[in-house]
């Protein structure tokens, strides 16, 4: 395992990895030796109304640990990880005003990297002529979309790509709107806030484990009532076209909803498009955090995970390091 390096005094801890990791269940076993609040790091769960495709805690979790970055924007709304960097750093300087340690949760890489190492402070763009430009953009096929990014900015290309259409429609709209391409924003505009130090925990899974894992969770999610969920929100006007709307197991519920599927079919769509979506985390994961990153045996027994999770923070806490910082 990588030991924390020397460094800062690191001011939160995060438990980040692959989908069905075991991150949730293990931030709230450390609830009960630890005095915290839960920051979620995850772009999905920040959308309102959708609550079993993205596995939100449970409401009574959530009513014995106070949990911050959840139901924050509707699932037609962006929500950016500069957002996030900014909102977090409310959240953790609240958290840490009360007292508490601030233990950030999810698998969303970008959203931690956003925080740890900060992204460009973000131009300006005219709201009408991006909302104009969006309409347009959803209306091109995603193989027109990857051509036009892969033109206008071939050295982003293929981040944007691999992110699908949400990526690739926003790296067009900074290129187009502000004249230059968003690898050029991200390599020479001032960064919009200080990095902010912390532990970094990545529990880790077999692919065979973690598959099952995946398997289970799906097999819950739709007797929970994913489809019922989905259908609601056609129902309230949102489409799967929304920045909300386009993540794995919504637009496969969509397309049953829409005859294109059998429930069945739908259901082999999610697991299949979870288990890539995990490996795409894992690989992210491996590559882009700080190498003083710990890793954790995500099958080892709770109890045993949790006291390693613990002495790595109090080891960090006691020697004023760091397990975060610019990767």
């Amino acid at each position: 395992m990588t030991q924390p390096a020397d460094g800062l005094r690191p001011r939160f801890l995060a438990v980040v990895g692959p989908t069905a990791s075991g991150k949730t269940e293990l931030s709230t076993a450390l609830a009960d030796r630890l005095d915290l609040e839960v920051v979620s790091v995850d772009s999905r769960q920040v959308y309102r109304g959708m609550d079993i495709g993205t596995d939100k805690v449970a409401p009574d979790v959530r009513a014995a640990i106070p949990h911050h970055g959840l139901d924050l924007v509707d699932p037609s709304e962006r929500y950016s990880a500069g957002r996030f960097a900014r909102e977090a750093r409310h959240w953790i300087e609240a958290i840490e005003a009360r007292g508490r340690l601030p233990v950030l949760v999810g698998g969303t890489g970008f959203f931690l990297k956003a925080l740890i190492d900060p992204i460009f402070d973000e131009p300006d763009l005219d709201p009408a002529r991006r909302t104009r430009l969006r309409a347009f953009l959803r209306e091109q096929a995603s193989e027109r979309l990857e051509s036009w990014v892969r033109i206008l900015d071939p050295d982003r290309a293929p981040v944007a790509v691999e992110g699908g259409t949400q990526r690739m429609t926003r790296t067009l709209e900074v290129a187009l709107l502000t004249g230059r391409p968003l690898s050029w924003w991200h390599r020479s505009a001032p960064r919009e806030g200080d990095p902010v130090e912390g532990v970094i925990v990545v529990p880790h899974v077999p692919r065979p484990e973690l598959d099952r894992r995946i398997d289970a969770r799906v097999a819950r999610m739709l007797e929970r009532g994913l489809v019922e969920e989905v259908r609601g929100l056609l129902e309230a006007g949102y489409t799967a076209d929304d920045p909300g709307m386009s993540a794995t197991g919504y637009r496969e519920i969509v397309a049953y909803l829409n005859g294109e599927m059998t429930l069945d079919e739908a259901g082999e769509a999610i697991r299949a498009a979870t288990r890539r979506f995990a490996r795409r985390q894992m690989t992210w994961f491996r590559h882009q955090l700080p190498a003083h990153a710990v890793e954790v045996d995500g099958t080892a027994p709770l109890a045993e995970r949790v006291d390693y999770v613990l002495s790595a923070w109090r080891d960090a806490r006691e020697r004023g390091s760091t397990a975060g910082g610019t990767a």
